[in-house]
């Protein structure tokens, strides 16, 4: 196994779907941008409530992508 560097970013994702729909956009975007991403960690939930039910999900994540050197 070799040993790598890491960075870490934190992003939030929305989405009025769901929070796996958050995750997925946050994901998507950071792929755009960034290569060798690796992993990602949930850091918060949160989200709106209208007419008692949930109305806008906001998953904030950390991801993980090895850094080349």
């Amino acid at each position: 196994m070799q040993d790598h560097v890491y960075k870490l970013i934190e992003l939030t994702g929305t989405s009025t779907a769901s929070f796996e729909d958050a995750i997925e956009k946050a994901i998507k975007c950071a792929r755009n941008t960034i290569k060798n991403l690796c992993w990602f960690q949930v850091v918060e939930t949160r989200g709106n409530i209208n007419k008692r039910k949930v109305d806008h999900w906001q998953v904030t994540i950390t991801i993980g992508f090895t850094v080349e050197g």
